[in-house]
């Protein structure tokens, strides 16, 4: 079981990019699925988590600007940033709880990270 992010890129100020992350292997329930970012100097930080059932978290810092969705039959997490700042540069993970049959409890798995550049 494994995750693999792509999406990443250089964007200038108040652009848009989407980051797509989808577990592959045999898995059973894709539980929760978020995305963290780590910034240089930095702490990696949660900025967004969907429950299976759709609901969902954001950090203060990307309200309104984030919107993180999910694809259920994929087991895919996409997280589509508008109006990046500068600030939002980081390289992002994507996370996630992975149930791989219905007898075995959640694991918890990341992805590569996938480097985004917002220049000013």
């Amino acid at each position: 079981v494994q995750l693999q992010a792509s999406g990443g890129g250089l964007v200038q100020a108040g652009g848009s990019l989407r980051l797509s992350c989808a577990a592959s292997g045999n898995i059973f329930r894709a539980n929760d699925m978020g995305w963290y970012r780590q910034a240089p100097g930095k702490q990696r930080e949660r900025v967004a988590v969907i429950t299976s059932g759709g609901n969902t978290n954001y950090a203060d810092s990307v309200k309104g600007r984030f919107t993180i969705s999910r694809d259920n039959a994929k087991n895919a997490v996409h997280l589509q940033m508008n109006s990046l700042k500068p600030e939002d540069t980081a390289v992002y993970y994507c996370n996630a709880d992975l149930q791989v049959t219905r007898w075995t409890r959640s694991l918890n798995y990341w992805g590569q990270g996938t480097l985004v550049t917002v220049s000013s």
